[in-house]
């Protein structure tokens, strides 16, 4: 019920003028604010640790969080209705010549973002402009909110390999096929992540980017889209990076996942409106970790 639900109302939101959708995730947006007092509470204490600011400014900026994840939502229901000839009045996409170039080398390409601006209209966007899209996602508590979001994503022609499942070695396929292959990094990775600095704490990071990069030898880029004032998006891709390999291969893939984390952190330093502040970012504390050696398997051939 809930799938078919869900399917009628992106139909809704595809018929109804983007500048009234947009209205209408303000309002949401607001009314979320006041009704969930307790990821409200929980994203205002976040901030407040994470950015040193008060308890003023925190509500005020977790507020236009509400606000933007309530436009995010509308806009991923919204999805379907983009295609190559009206993407651009929504999304101006920033070196999109660093993607064509990374994959053009022939190992696929990693992609690195967060729960930052509306992400998921980011791995449609770069599907219809003609790359081959695939990520990892984790699938949510409801199966039918899954296979409706799915279905949503595989509309704009987007792959999705679902955590818990083969996802493993389906990515390492799509990366071996010369595709993008997404990671959400800002996620808590339990006892088996690697722990390190992110937004003035220690977190669990997952490491499964710099995994694949230096198994498939891909290069990696960050790419996050971000809201302007004007309601449009910009996508911006960063430059270029690879994996060292020194010979310490936890070393290694630390220091790797360490770069890439910053890079995460310093967009939501910049742009804080726009990630998801009540996250269980740190929900793992260091004392649980579980250390192991982060290998993917080897692949058989076909």
């Amino acid at each position: 019920m809930l799938y078919k639900t869900l399917m009628f109302m992106s139909f809704c939101a595809r018929h109804i003028p983007y500048r009234l959708l947009m209205i209408a995730g303000y309002v949401f947006g607001q009314l979320y604010y006041l009704i969930v007092k307790k990821q409200r509470n929980r994203a205002i204490e976040q901030m407040k640790l994470s950015l040193k600011i008060d308890d003023d400014e925190a509500r005020r900026l977790v507020r236009e969080s509400f606000v933007n994840l309530a436009k995010n939502m509308l806009e991923i229901l919204y999805m379907p209705k983009l295609n190559r000839k009206n993407l651009s009045e929504y999304i101006t996409i920033e070196h999109f010549e660093r993607v064509t170039e990374a994959m053009a080398e022939g190992h696929g390409l990693v992609v690195i973002t967060g729960h930052i601006g509306t992400w998921e209209w980011m791995s449609a966007s770069m599907a219809i402009m003609g790359v081959k899209t695939t990520a990892i996602a984790k699938p949510q508590p409801n199966m039918d909110y899954t296979r409706a979001l799915d279905d949503l994503r595989a509309m704009v022609g987007v792959e999705i390999f679902s955590r818990g499942t083969s996802e493993l070695l389906a990515a390492g396929r799509a990366l071996k096929g010369g595709k993008l292959l997404g990671f959400l990094m800002d996620q808590d990775a339990g006892p088996g992540g690697a722990f390190m600095e992110f937004l003035g704490r220690v977190a669990s990071t997952p490491m499964g980017a710099a995994v694949f990069a230096r198994k498939f030898k891909s290069p990696v880029v960050s790419m996050f889209i971000l809201r302007q004032k004007d309601g449009r998006h910009i996508i911006k891709v960063g430059e270029i990076m690879r994996y060292e390999d020194t010979g310490d291969t936890d070393k290694d893939l630390y220091r790797f996942t360490e770069k890439m984390t910053k890079e995460i952190d310093a967009v939501i330093r910049e742009h804080p409106t726009q990630w998801i502040w009540f996250q269980k970012r740190w929900n793992t504390a260091p004392d649980m970790q579980r250390k192991k050696h982060h290998v993917v398997k080897e692949q058989k051939e076909e």
